[in-house]
Parts: C-alpha cells; sequence; structure tokens
C-alpha cells in the first residue's frame, strides 16, 4: 500500500473519534510520556502545536511549563521547506499561519539551536513498528531530522501503527512511540 492510501485510511479512522474518546486517549499518551525518564530528564522540549486528529499537545505543553521545561516549537520556511524551533513561554507568542497551523512570532520569541533540544516529539499520521512515519508530506520534520541528534518520540493513537510502510532512503525512525495502550520502545529494534 502506497504512503498516500495508508495516510488517508488512517486519517478516516482518526475523524471518527468521539470528542471524549479523543480527549482521553490524548490525556493517557501525555500520562505515559510525562513518566519517560528522557521527558523527565529534559530542559527543552521540541513539539508541535497539534490539529486534530494528531494527539493533544496543548496540555502536553501547559505540564511542561508547569515542570519548568523549556517549550520550543517548529517555524516552517515554505520556501525552503526547512524548519527551526522558537523557544515559547505563552500561547499568545503564536499565530495561525497556513493551512491554520500555530506557529511561533519570529519577533516575540527566541530560536533555538536543535542540538539545545533534549527531546523532539515528532508528528506524523501513520507509524510503523519500526519507528518510521508518515507525515502530512512536506517533509519538514524528514529535514530537520537529518541534522538532529537528540531523543526522538512520537506521540500516537493505537490505531496509527502499522506493521510496515513504504521507507525511503530519507526516512529516519523515531527512538519510540507512546500510545493510549503503552510503549513501543524502538533502540533495539532491527531497522
Amino acid at each position: 500500500m502506497d504512503k498516500k492510501t495508508q495516510r488517508n485510511q488512517v486519517l478516516a479512522m482518526l475523524t471518527q473519534m468521539t470528542a471524549d474518546q479523543y480527549n482521553n486517549k490524548s490525556q493517557a499518551i501525555i500520562n505515559r510520556l510525562m513518566k519517560d525518564p528522557v521527558f523527565l530528564s529534559a530542559t527543552t522540549i521540541g513539539l508541535t502545536i497539534s490539529a486534530f486528529p494528531e494527539v493533544d499537545t496543548i496540555a502536553l505543553i501547559e505540564k511542561s511549563w508547569a515542570a519548568g521545561k523549556q517549550v520550543a516549537v517548529p517555524k516552517c520556511f515554505s520556501a525552503s521547506r526547512t524548519m527551526d524551533f522558537r523557544i515559547i513561554e505563552h500561547f499568545e507568542q503564536l499565530e495561525t499561519v497556513y493551512m491554520k497551523l500555530k506557529e511561533p512570532i519570529v519577533t516575540t520569541t527566541t530560536y533555538i539551536n536543535p542540538d539545545q533540544i533534549d527531546l523532539l516529539i515528532v508528528p506524523g499520521i501513520v507509524f510503523s513498528k519500526k519507528g518510521f512515519r508518515i507525515g502530512f508530506g512536506g517533509g519538514y520534520y524528514d529535514r530537520f531530522l537529518a541534522n538532529y541528534s537528540g531523543e526522538t518520540r512520537s506521540l500516537a493513537f493505537d490505531c496509527q501503527i502499522a506493521e510496515e510502510i513504504p521507507v525511503e532512503a530519507h526516512d529516519l525512525p523515531v527512538n519510540g512511540i507512546y500510545t493510549e495502550s503503552g510503549f513501543i520502545d524502538l533502540k533495539a529494534v532491527d531497522k
């Protein structure tokens, strides 16, 4: 099955979730991540501002701030299809950009070097049990991950996990995936 077909099938399943299912499952996933030693020891967390049907990251951001962590969110540059991360201290430092994405306002946020991000939460639509992912198709994270050497995790609903997905030469796996029912530790998996 090709990436587009898998992406569309999973998106269709995700949109069938009720608001209660979405909120309860998102909270269960976040609670699991927050017990991860990598999360607990991280000073700076990099992650996107989620939009339904992605796992809700707003509560995770708020809990990260409450725990004294820095939160960095991506600013995308469509001309080069690249992104960098910027520290946000409150949600008023975000603006709505193309495709209704929330991104940091450059004039009110500070750039952070990738090597200062201790834990990067990598988004996606479909994930293989080997840690590879199908995103929205822009390739922004693929390009960023090529030069990022820190810890990576993804947050996904159980229905987003597939046995296999098509993998291309530039695809890089994450180190682990949290779902509402558990953790898939990918550091020991033969990729």
